[in-house]
């Protein structure tokens, strides 16, 4: 275990052996998997990282499991059960690789236990539904698939204000975050016999799956779907704007944080409008410069926020220089 990893479960107070290890292999699947949003989560307290990293982890093992091109619908519709039977068991005490630290987060936080069987029913829908019409039938999915894992953060983010607000905000961010990555991943989830583009928003400009699939098999692009997705990009800028606001309903510590990964998150969008809406014949990434452009000035921003957290500046007392 690294001196890094070490100081992290430190600062938060993680001091069984077996305990330590599974938030380490929390951290490391995070770490190779959710670049983007690691790279967020390093802006994070580090007493608050672990339980990220933890929430990472099981969302993680949910995906290998959806997306495992080897397996058949039944065995994959069977891992998810047996996933939520490890988890039953892992938040009655039993040890697990990856959800110990998962059942720790969840009692530490005060998490909601449901948002996790949420979670999962979003994740069984990907075996049986291949596409969503409206955007009222996607808000079904992503309701499980993305907004629940904003409320899920929401306790180890800590607020400051309303609840009501900070949990609306909250949904609304994880709602951002997953229509940017439908945008980014939409030649590949065909490939995996998906769409998650609702297909109402996608037939106002003459565009259906097979002409999305001809796109991609053929790699020549059309004005239709480039016309098609600005208005999607233009609608999930929408979404972010809507979910920004209750940044500022957050710990102040966390806020920084909150606001990069948004940035990072954001930043895809303007790589896919830089690649003339070519989402089809290649992936969209945000170049380590232009992240590490938006991380830096975060990171210096947390520092300040966490200094000031630790060193509470003092009221001047009235008569004495106030």
């Amino acid at each position: 275990m690294s001196i890094a990893v070490a100081g992290e479960l430190d600062r938060a107070g993680l001091t069984d052996p077996e305990l330590r290890a599974s938030y380490a292999r929390c951290r490391a699947i995070h770490a190779r998997y959710g670049r983007t949003y690691f790279l967020a989560t390093r802006l994070l307290a580090p007493r608050r990282r672990p339980a990220v990293h933890a929430l990472y982890g099981f969302a993680r093992l949910a995906d290998e499991i959806v997306d495992d091109p080897r397996a058949e619908s039944a065995r994959r519709a069977g891992g998810l059960d047996e996933l939520a039977e490890s988890l039953g068991r892992a938040l009655a005490g039993e040890p697990h690789p990856v959800l110990s630290a998962l059942a720790d987060t969840v009692r530490r936080y005060r998490i909601e236990p449901a948002l996790f069987t949420e979670f999962l029913e979003s994740m069984r829908m990907d075996l049986t539904v291949t596409e969503y019409r409206t955007f009222a039938d996607l808000g079904r999915y992503t309701r499980g698939s993305a907004a629940v894992i904003g409320l899920q953060m929401l306790p180890v983010l800590g607020t400051e204000q309303s609840t009501v607000d900070a949990e609306s905000a909250a949904a609304a961010m994880g709602e951002a975050f997953q229509l940017t990555n439908f945008l980014r991943d939409v030649g590949e989830d065909l490939d995996r016999g998906r769409l998650y583009l609702p297909a109402d928003e996608l037939a106002a400009f003459g565009v259906d799956r097979d002409l999305l699939s001809w796109s991609r098999r053929t790699g020549r692009p059309d004005e239709r779907i480039r016309r098609a997705l600005a208005h999607l990009v233009a609608h999930n800028r929408a979404v972010y704007r809507r979910a920004e606001p209750g940044i500022g309903a957050l710990a102040p510590e966390s806020r920084p944080c909150v606001r990069t990964a948004m940035r990072l998150y954001a930043g895809i969008l303007n790589e896919i409008v830089d690649v003339g809406y070519d989402v089809l014949g290649r992936r969209a990434t945000v170049p380590l410069r232009r992240r590490m452009a938006v991380a830096v000035p975060g990171y210096l921003t947390a520092v300040v926020a966490r200094r000031r957290v630790r060193t509470p500046v003092r009221t001047p007392t009235p008569g004495r220089g106030a």
